[in-house]
């Protein structure tokens, strides 16, 4: 099995590209990361999903592609 990294994407972003390298981590369709994220972040009073979010685009490296 290959080494897998968890990397933000740069060819499949919106704002900076987490949901779609979690989207390419897990190999599923970025649009329903991104769905996912904004329904548990609006459903846990938005901010601490707002906070992740950020911390996760300064944290995780960019793939390079």
């Amino acid at each position: 099995m290959a080494n897998k990294r968890f990397l933000r994407a740069t060819s499949d972003k919106k704002i900076s590209g987490v949901c779609g390298g979690l989207a390419r981590y897990f190999d599923i369709d970025p649009g329903i990361v991104r769905l996912g994220y904004a329904l548990l972040t609006l459903c846990c009073a938005a901010f601490p999903g707002l906070i992740a979010y950020i911390v996760c685009a300064f944290v995780i490296d960019e793939d390079g592609v």
